[in-house]
C-alpha cells in the first residue's frame, strides 16, 4: 500500500492513519534531492561541460596568440625585406643607383611605406635618429597614428643605432612590449644607417582577448542552457523509475494487479517491461499460494473431521474399535502420501530439485515397465525402448512415470491395456503410459494437471489427493521439458513426458 495509506490502530482497536512525521519526511525528501541520481547526473553534467568549456576557451586563445605571433614576425619580415629590395635598386627621382645614400634610400621608404596602426618605422644614419613613420603628433582621421612616440625612448633608440647585425627582440615601453626587427644598411662594408621596424604588441593582443572573451561568454552560456537541458532531462529519464517506486510502495500481498505504462523501446521501456513481468509472475505465485493453502487446507481437513467424528463416536465394542483403528489408519495414511506430494511440490522450486547424471535410457524404461506391471493386473505391453545416453535425474523420471502408471491403473478395469514406452526423437528423448480406459475430455486436458483437481467422476474420497498429475508436470518442467496429453472419450489416454536431451543417441526405436 502507499506510505500515505497506511493504518494502525490505538488502543480501543479504531483504525487511524500512521502519518509520517513531517521532519522525517522532509529530511528524507531533502536527502532525495541532493543525494539523488537526478542531482547527481546534473552535476557530473555540468563539470564535464565547464571542464570542456575551459578546455575550449584556452586552446582557442593559445591558437589566436600562436597566430598573432606568427602575423607579427611575418609583418616585420614583409618590411626588412621591402627596405632591402628598395636599397638595391634605383632612386625614383634620378633613376640612378642609391650608391651610399642611405638617407636617401631612408627617404623614399618613409615616403612610399605606411605602417600598419600598430607598428612604427624608425631610421638612423650615422648613430643618429633620421626619421621615423607615422608621425605622433595630433593627426587627421584618416592618418595613421603611432602607439606611442618611440623616438622619445632614448635608450631604446640609442641601442637600435648601434645595430651592426640583424637584431630581432622586444622592449618594455609605456605603451607595452614592443617587438622590432633591425637591419644595417652597409657601404662598402661599414654600417651607414639601421632600419628598425617596431610592432605593438598589446592592441592586436585586444582583439585576441576580445575573441577569447567571447569564446568564454558562448562557453558559459551553452554551459548554463546544457544544464538547465540536462536536468530537463534527467527528469524525464528517471519519471519512469519514480513511477517504479511509486508503483512498488503502492504494492500489498492483497493487490498485485497494478502495472507501469511502457512506452518506447530504451532501457527505461525495459526497466518498466522486466518489472511488470516480475509484478505478473508474484501475482500469479501469490494466488497459486492461497489457492494451494485453500485447498490444502480443505483437502486435510477432511480426514481430520473423518478422524474425529469416528473416534468421538467410538464405543466400546471391540469390533468397532478395530474398524474405527482400521479407518484412521487408513486417513492418516492418506494425509502422510499427501504431505509427502506436498513436500515434493515445494522441492521443485528449489534449484537442487533435479540432480543430474548420464542414464541409460533402455535400462531405465525397461525398471520402470518392470516395476510398473506388479501394480495391478492389466494387460501390460511395452512399446518401445530407446537405445542411448541422456543426462537426466533418473529418480525423478521413474516417479514422474510411475505417478502416470498408477493414473492409468485407477482409471482401467482387470484385463485392459496399460502400456510403457521411450524413444529419442531429435534432440529430445520421450516416456510415455497408454492406457484404454475412458480417456480424458477436452474441457479436462488442463485441468488435471492443477493441484487438488479430480476429474467429475472421480469421488472426492479417493486414494488419490489430486497432486500426482501435477507432480508429473514439475518433475518434466524441472527438466526443462513438458508433459503432452493425447487423449478422447472412450479411446484411453497417452501421457508423454517429453524431455531436451544433450548427448546424441545411439539408436532409438520409435514407439506409437
Amino acid at each position: 500500500m502507499g506510505e500515505d495509506a497506511a493504518m494502525s490502530s490505538d488502543a480501543e482497536g479504531r483504525a487511524r492513519p500512521d502519518l509520517e512525521p513531517l521532519w522525517t519526511r522532509s529530511r528524507r525528501r531533502l536527502l532525495t534531492f541532493f543525494g539523488g541520481i537526478r542531482l547527481r547526473m546534473v552535476w557530473w553534467f555540468i563539470v564535464v561541460l565547464a571542464i570542456a568549456t575551459l578546455v575550449s576557451v584556452l586552446i582557442v586563445r593559445q591558437v589566436l596568440v600562436q597566430r598573432l605571433d606568427a602575423r607579427i614576425e611575418a609583418e616585420l619580415v614583409q618590411e626588412v625585406d621591402e627596405i632591402r629590395r628598395l636599397a638595391s635598386g634605383n632612386d625614383p627621382e634620378t633613376g640612378e643607383p642609391f650608391g651610399d645614400r642611405v638617407d636617401r634610400i631612408f627617404d623614399v621608404f618613409l615616403a612610399r611605406n605606411i605602417p600598419a596602426r600598430h607598428e612604427m618605422f624608425l631610421t638612423f644614419v650615422a648613430g643618429e635618429l633620421h626619421g621615423f613613420s607615422p608621425e605622433t603628433e595630433p593627426a587627421p582621421l584618416d592618418e595613421v597614428q603611432a602607439p606611442y612616440p618611440l623616438q622619445s625612448e632614448t635608450a631604446l633608440t640609442q641601442r637600435w643605432a648601434a645595430i651592426e647585425r640583424p637584431t630581432r627582440g622586444w622592449a618594455d615601453t609605456p605603451a607595452g612590449v614592443v617587438e622590432y626587427l633591425g637591419v644595417p644598411l652597409t657601404v662598402g662594408g661599414e654600417v651607414a644607417g639601421t632600419f628598425v621596424v617596431a610592432s605593438f604588441r598589446e592592441p592586436q593582443e585586444a582583439d585576441t582577448e576580445a575573441a577569447s572573451l567571447a569564446a568564454a561568454i558562448v562557453g558559459l552560456a551553452m554551459l548554463i542552457i546544457g544544464s538547465l537541458l540536462a536536468m530537463r532531462l534527467a527528469e524525464r529519464i528517471l519519471a519512469p523509475v519514480r513511477l517504479v517506486t511509486r508503483t512498488a510502495r503502492s504494492i500489498s500481498d492483497t493487490d498485485l494487479s497494478q502495472r507501469i505504462p511502457v512506452s518506447g523501446y530504451d532501457e527505461i521501456a525495459e526497466l518498466s517491461g522486466t518489472f511488470n513481468e516480475m509484478l505478473a509472475r508474484l501475482e500469479r505465485a501469490f494466488a497459486t499460494q492461497r489457492r494451494f493453502i485453500d485447498d490444502a487446507g480443505h483437502e486435510l481437513r477432511t480426514p481430520i473431521t473423518i478422524i474425529r467424528g469416528h473416534l468421538d463416536v467410538m464405543g466400546d465394542d471391540a469390533d468397532d474399535r478395530r474398524r474405527t483403528l482400521e479407518l484412521v489408519s487408513d486417513e492418516l495414511e492418506r494425509m502422510r502420501r499427501m504431505v509427502d506430494d506436498l513436500l515434493i511440490l515445494a522441492r521443485a522450486e528449489q534449484p537442487d530439485f533435479v540432480r543430474w547424471r548420464e542414464v541409460d535410457v533402455d535400462e531405465l524404461t525397461t525398471r520402470i515397465f518392470e516395476t510398473g506391471r506388479a501394480m495391478a493386473p492389466r494387460e501390460w505391453r511395452l512399446d518401445a525402448v530407446a537405445v542411448g545416453r541422456v543426462r537426466l535425474d533418473d529418480q525423478r523420471i521413474v516417479q514422474a512415470v510411475l505417478q502416470l502408471v498408477a493414473n492409468a491403473v485407477r482409471h482401467t478395469a482387470e484385463g485392459e491395456v496399460v502400456a510403457i514406452g521411450s524413444a529419442i526423437r531429435g534432440s529430445e528423448v520421450e516416456f510415455w503410459v497408454r492406457d484404454t480406459g475412458p480417456g480424458v475430455p477436452p474441457s479436462e486436458r488442463e485441468r488435471i494437471f492443477e493441484r487438488f483437481y479430480r476429474g467429475p467422476a472421480e469421488p472426492r474420497r479417493s486414494e488419490g489427493a489430486g497432486l500426482g498429475l501435477s507432480i508429473v508436470r514439475a518433475i518434466a518442467q524441472g527438466h526443462g521439458g513438458r508433459v503432452e496429453l493425447e487423449s478422447a472419450p472412450g479411446e484411453g489416454a497417452t501421457f508423454r513426458i517429453v524431455i531436451p536431451v544433450a548427448v546424441p543417441p545411439v539408436h532409438s526405436e520409435t514407439g506409437p
